[in-house]
């Protein structure tokens, strides 16, 4: 709604330039006004003038910059992403040579004893062969390694992690995953999925020390990003509540817990509340399946490349019906992962299954990735209010390959277009660690589907281009309706929270292909600066 020119109060701020709002009605305004943490006005240029007062602190953008809301990161490993930071970096290791190199002159770095992990890896970059602990045994005898797929669902270990974890090749098969073994029946040192926990279980614990750098440094590198709030998948409810105390969250964070821990969330929402506009909680992360890159994705069909194999679920579909429903009964926000066609159609069917069970209410479920699904199941996404909470930058990346594990399937492969054409409330996030947290990047790719080895310069997919404006709402405005928070955040309006990003070009205007060069010169949360471009 835009200001009138009636009587009211200054503002403590005036933000004057070129906005998107996010708002259906009024798109764009010309400025907004700030009061405390919150807007006041939008409008005009003019209308927002009449707010300043001898006090108020006055920002103009320059010719060409554009405000925008701030961004929501809906699925984020967020303090994974903040160790990573300082971690082995091998996601752009393109070589098994560069891969133990990097490995090598890290584990150099490192004290005798101290586990090398993260790291985000991807075989892809030198055709396909997974790595083995042979490959890098010889250059980590002080340091047991466990490092991961950029896709999470597998890893690496080598002897000396492996010796540790107690297990050897005589070790029994793990239900939802897999111990990858060689032709005489040895373990190679990779394990997917299920099989992680063996080796995740001797893996020490950050200090809280370590785990509060961990989080600054993860705030503060997706401010420089524009992102003001988060979706955060995986625990680490004590981190952020100890920053929330302290008052040092310059990121608002939407906390998730696992799936499996229903009754402990239950019981902290009856004892504390739901938390505030910096610190929400109820939101709930379960698993179908695993992933495409790591073949554990659950498809109806066999992969092209491995014709036995069509991957598997990490959960049995009795206890993931269990599971949902209790949590749904007791009021709480259910997301699950599912990848592979046959999870994604799983899925729909558990929560349909659920909403006939336990009647309707406004529960929002999500589904976390939703990369695969058959063209018949796109319409029940609207007709359950099941919230695809997807990642475009993966669409750039797996386009490089997909095709040769599914083949024809990747018709229907993020496909964000069919997603809105079915009235469905596309948001999306980043996956980081997974990938990287960088709005602009996932805009860039929802639009142009350009893959990142350069190949696909029309777009990999291009029937399921979006475009810009619907790629901004899948990160403010819909993103903000995927936690129940549309009332106060994720667009330009008033009564909501001053969190909004200035970037250096209108990115509506401007060449596609040119989004992700854009630079992000400010980023507010709730009327306080929180990055700006030196």
């Amino acid at each position: 709604m835009l200001a009138t020119c009636k009587q009211h109060p200054v503002a403590e701020q005036v933000v004057l330039g070129k906005v998107w709002t996010g708002n259906d009605r009024s798109a764009w305004a010309e400025g907004f006004a700030i009061s405390g943490d919150s807007i006041v006005a939008v409008g005009t240029e003019s209308s927002i003038r009449s707010w300043i007062g001898p006090n108020t602190v006055v920002t103009e953008t320059g010719a060409g910059n554009l405000i925008v809301p701030g961004f929501i990161d809906c699925h984020t490993h967020f303090m994974d992403g903040g160790f990573a930071l300082s971690s082995v970096q091998l996601r752009d290791a393109m070589t098994k040579e560069e891969f133990i190199n990097r490995i090598k002159a890290f584990a150099l770095t490192q004290p005798k004893g101290a586990w090398i992990t993260n790291g985000d890896w991807d075989h892809e970059n030198w055709g396909g062969e997974l790595p083995t602990r042979d490959w890098i045994d010889s250059v980590t005898q002080d340091n047991p390694v466990w490092i991961n797929r950029l896709d999470g669902h597998m890893n690496l270990a080598n002897t000396a992690a492996i010796k540790l974890a107690g297990i050897d090749d005589q070790v029994k098969p793990v239900m939802g995953g897999t111990i990858v073994r060689d032709k005489k029946g040895r373990i190679t040192g990779i394990f997917k999925d299920n099989a992680t926990g063996l080796i995740d279980r001797v893996v020490p614990e950050a200090t809280e020390e370590q785990k509060d750098r961990a989080l600054q440094s993860a705030m503060q590198y997706v401010a420089r990003q524009g992102v003001t709030s988060i979706h955060n998948m995986d625990g680490y409810m004590d981190v952020f509540e100890r920053a929330r105390a302290s008052n040092t969250l310059i990121t608002r964070i939407y906390a998730g817990m696992s799936l499996r821990k229903w009754r402990e969330l239950n019981e902290k929402i009856q004892k504390e509340g739901r938390g505030d506009k910096w610190l929400r909680i109820g939101l709930l992360k379960g698993f179908v399946d695993g992933s495409l890159g790591s073949h554990t994705a659950a498809f109806f069909k066999p992969f092209e490349d491995t014709p036995t194999d069509s991957g598997f679920f990490v959960i049995t579909e009795a206890e993931l019906y269990k599971r949902v429903k209790s949590a749904d009964s007791s009021g709480l926000h259910v997301a699950v992962h599912a990848i592979g066609d046959r999870a994604v159609n799983t899925l729909l069917n558990t929560y349909a299954r659920v909403i006939k069970v336990n009647g309707e209410q406004d529960r929002r479920f999500r589904m976390e990735h939703a990369q695969h699904p058959v063209q018949a199941d796109f319409r029940r996404f609207a007709e359950l209010n099941v919230i695809p909470s997807m990642q475009p930058y993966h669409a750039i990346d797996d386009g490089r390959w997909a095709e040769k594990f599914i083949g024809n399937r990747i018709k229907t492969t993020y496909a964000f277009r069919s997603m809105i054409n079915a009235q469905a409330n596309l948001v999306f996030g980043s996956d980081w660690f997974v990938a990287p947290p960088i709005p602009l990047e996932g805009i860039y790719a929802a639009v142009t589907r350009q893959t990142i080895d350069g190949k696909n310069p029309g777009g990999w997919v291009p029937e399921q281009k979006i475009s810009v404006e619907e790629a901004l709402k899948s990160y403010t405005i819909r993103a903000a309706y995927a936690s129940f928070e549309e009332t106060i955040k994720g667009s330009i309006a008033p009564g909501k929270l001053a969190d909004f990003v200035v970037l250096e070009q209108d990115i509506t205007q401007i060449d596609p292909s040119e989004i992700r060069k854009v630079k992000v010169l400010k980023t507010v949360v709730g009327g306080k600066t929180v990055f700006e471009q030196q």
